[in-house]
């Protein structure tokens, strides 16, 4: 996939509920990424930015609509091979860290490589690895809870990015951090990406860190259009 489309979205639509009460939240969305493209996606909160994130990523389905990753369609996968798919080409970071409290960072890290079925030890090298090019390589010892917020989130990176995917997506990646650990954590995604040569795709309200991007478009009335 390295000259072609890695993501394709064909006319997706979105509708949670049922009778008068159901909401029509992406009607009709088109797009493509390519290899190392940075997009920033806007829209207010509600619009279904985070919605089409997890369409993207195959967290949610969309109600009608195809998804296509490279040339193979996915739309119809089932649930077992939708999570192989995940864990091997798409990275989240979500707003809040979510990680486990009782493992450390770098069983935190480690997590989606031993997933994949990768051996402990290299999925420990891996992990390390990856925390060192984060910056936490001095703790990796340490629990979430004796992290500070934007050392939580940077780990909660470091799992994304420990499979080297494809393609990255984050949701308010810095919308929960004060400002200036804030745009140490979209300084850090938009140099992995610009250093890998991977798509960064960002779903934020923060006019400032789409500003960053190569790319900006934003939702508007369950629609797709430029900034």
């Amino acid at each position: 996939m390295k000259n072609d489309i890695i993501l394709e979205l064909r006319d997706i639509h979105k509708d949670f509920g049922e009778g008068e009460g159901k909401i029509h939240v992406l009607k009709g969305i088109d797009l493509s990424i390519m290899p190392g493209e940075k997009l920033a996606i806007l829209g207010a909160s509600g619009a279904g930015k985070s919605t089409l994130l997890h369409i993207m990523g195959t967290l949610e389905r969309p109600t009608s609509g195809r998804i296509f990753l490279g040339k193979d369609d996915i739309t119809e996968h089932d649930e077992q091979a939708l999570a192989r798919v995940r864990n091997r080409f798409v990275g989240f970071v979500f707003q809040f860290h979510h990680l486990l409290p009782e493992f450390n960072a770098l069983e935190n890290v480690m997590m989606p490589a031993l997933v994949q079925g990768i051996e402990k030890k290299r999925a420990e090298g891996m992990a390390r690895a990856v925390l060192e090019e984060v910056g936490l390589g001095h703790r990796v010892l340490h629990r979430p809870g004796e992290l500070s917020g934007g050392e939580q989130q940077r780990v909660a990176v470091a799992r994304a990015l420990v499979l080297d995917p494809l393609l990255l997506l984050a949701d308010e990646p810095s919308g929960n951090l004060d400002s200036e650990t804030g745009k140490k954590i979209q300084e850090l995604l938009i140099g992995w990406s610009g250093k890998k040569g991977r798509a960064l795709i960002v779903a934020t309200h923060d006019e400032g860190f789409a500003g960053l991007m190569a790319r900006q478009l934003r939702i508007k009335d369950g629609k797709m259009m430029d900034r």
